[in-house]
């Protein structure tokens, strides 16, 4: 299998998996030059973004989709095979919309447009500082009595949800703000593949 990655948050969520569960994959680079992906990227993936998996000919992208794909296949209880998929899938679909959309437009507001020589936008700034307020106070409060998302057991909805919370200071996410959040991170902290989700390469 070949993991397309590049150093971004939904590559990172997957590559985190990857490694966590030493899944057989050769992971792939991909420079994005200049922030624009490179043609021959539409050839595995349509919309051009990554990461893209390919399991003997056949692909997948999207990074959750990715996810659950490679706990199934390593037999891994991050995707458990009961009940518990819904409340997974619960809050997957939960971070989609809601935190790590706007964790994750800070991170862009601060760190992406940086990189690339531009300013972060005041308004948009502020508008998904307010958000993920509101939404990181419910996150806090699911987490004051549990060590992770869904029946206290790590699930791919843990390295979804707080994908973004290593750059909380580069990205001014008010991440201080949530003692419970700051907790369960730090928890996911102990994990190697979580502090060094893409791979090292190699000495020449």
């Amino acid at each position: 299998m070949k993991l397309y990655y590049a150093e971004f948050l939904n590559p990172q969520k997957v590559c985190a998996v990857a490694r966590h569960l030493n899944s057989p994959v050769e992971f792939v680079r991909v420079d994005f030059v200049g922030g624009q992906a490179p043609p021959e990227l539409a050839a595995i993936n349509s919309n051009r973004k990554v990461p893209v998996l390919d399991a003997d000919g056949k692909t997948l992208w999207e990074s959750n989709a990715i996810m659950c794909f490679l706990a199934r296949a390593a037999g891994s209880d991050l995707w458990p095979d009961d009940e518990r998929q819904i409340e997974v899938l619960r809050w997957l679909f939960w971070d989609a919309n809601h935190f790590s959309r706007h964790a994750g437009a800070l991170y862009f507001q601060h760190i992406i447009k940086r990189m690339f020589g531009r300013a972060p936008d005041p308004a948009a700034v502020e508008e998904s500082t307010g958000y993920f307020r509101t939404y990181a106070k419910i996150l806090d409060d699911h987490l004051r009595d549990r060590r992770y998302l869904v029946d206290d057991t790590l699930t791919v909805a843990d390295f979804a949800v707080a994908v973004a919370l290593p750059y909380a200071a580069q990205a001014q996410i008010p991440l201080a703000e949530f003692p419970a959040i700051e907790r369960w991170h730090g928890r996911l902290g102990e994990l190697p593949a979580w502090r060094e989700p893409f791979p090292v390469a190699k000495a020449a």
